[in-house]
């Protein structure tokens, strides 16, 4: 009876014992949770207050083309507008090279604060069908900030060409098969694609040669050492203009008002060609999502001040804007349409 009495004792104290380290481990963890909920709600502050100021310092905003092309004037166009807004510089950085994948790689790495911004085109929707693999997913590593402005692309000749026409430079062409070459601004872009769709809708044969930039394919466009362009109308105008090209056609279905006088190549000689390029905002994926929707409301406010519109227009760009959810449906329907081409075609961004 005495051991089972101390047995009962020991029992007792036992469960003294485990109902103290209860409480004890309750009131811990009770602590553990306050803590992590006040520990919760600074970091939310914080990100509050670091959204409400933002920015507070100047914007990059990465171009992954070289400068000098229509990408680069449409970009400082829009940046300039945005550091009125924010008060803060937005600096437009040129990190072209790797058919846009430098530039794009590196944003789609940054720091998602809002202080990092890329400025892309079509590349971004065609390079997971050019190339094999990406260090990038295109659509899981971005998000979209809006739609900036869509244009064509212009069929241009040196002045010394002997087309004076679409169908001038189609008989052209199938008289010397095999010595007509098409230059782009590199692999991917829609200078390239409107080539590589024109060639096989008339029915001809052009070699593509790829420059790194439209700038250094100009520059051996107009000479005469390549014999053909569809180059962003913003480039390529003023060069029309200054008689040191000869325009023939617009690449869009449609006439466009930058220059009336060019018909589209639909109309002039491949019917139902229809290419049509554009410019988009993006930021890295984890961007804070007011910061994302601040960015929206001042670029569709910048796209509508009277006088940023006019300077875009003058390159030759119809404005657009448009939401986060619209521009990424459009990123969808522009893989949709282009994935099936490319893949068709069998175009490579190794070519």
């Amino acid at each position: 009876m005495r051991l089972r009495g101390r047995d009962n004792h020991n029992q007792r104290a036992s469960g003294v014992n485990v109902g103290s380290n209860g409480r004890n481990a309750m009131i811990s963890r009770r602590r553990v949770i306050a803590l992590s909920a006040a520990s919760a709600l600074g970091l939310v502050s914080g990100a509050r207050a670091q959204t409400s100021g933002w920015p507070n310092r100047y914007v990059r905003l990465v171009v992954p083309f070289p400068p000098g092309g229509g990408t680069d004037a449409i970009a400082r166009v829009v940046a300039g507008k945005l550091s009125e807004i924010w008060g803060q510089q937005v600096v437009v950085e040129n990190r072209g090279g790797g058919a846009t994948n430098i530039g794009t790689e590196a944003v789609s790495r940054a720091e998602p604060d809002g202080y990092t911004m890329l400025l892309h085109s079509m590349p971004l929707a065609v390079n997971k069908f050019l190339f094999a693999s990406l260090p990038y997913d295109p659509v899981a590593d971005l998000a979209p900030v809006s739609l900036l402005c869509d244009y064509p692309n212009i069929m241009a000749v040196p002045t010394n060409s002997p087309a004076h026409s679409v169908n001038d430079f189609i008989v052209h062409a199938k008289a010397n098969r095999g010595k007509i070459s098409f230059a782009s601004s590199g692999h991917g872009t829609s200078v390239h694609l409107s080539g590589e769709l024109f060639k096989r809708m008339a029915g001809i044969e052009m070699l593509h040669v790829p420059y790194r930039g439209a700038g250094p394919a100009l520059n051996d466009l107009i000479p005469g050492r390549v014999d053909v362009m569809f180059n962003n109308i913003g480039a390529v105008l003023p060069l029309i203009q200054g008689g040191k090209l000869r325009g023939l056609a617009v690449t869009t279905a449609k006439r466009t008002p930058a220059a009336p006088d060019l018909p589209p190549i639909a109309e002039a000689g491949v019917p139902g060609f229809d290419v049509s390029s554009w410019y988009a905002f993006l930021v890295p994926a984890k961007t804070p999502p007011e910061i994302v929707r601040k960015m929206h409301a001042d670029t569709v406010a910048a796209l509508g001040d009277p006088a940023t519109k006019q300077k875009l227009e003058a390159l030759g760009v119809v404005v657009r804007g448009s939401s986060p959810v619209e521009l990424a449906a459009f990123l969808k329907a522009e893989m949709d349409k282009w994935g099936p081409l490319i893949r068709e075609a069998g175009i490579t961004g190794a070519e």
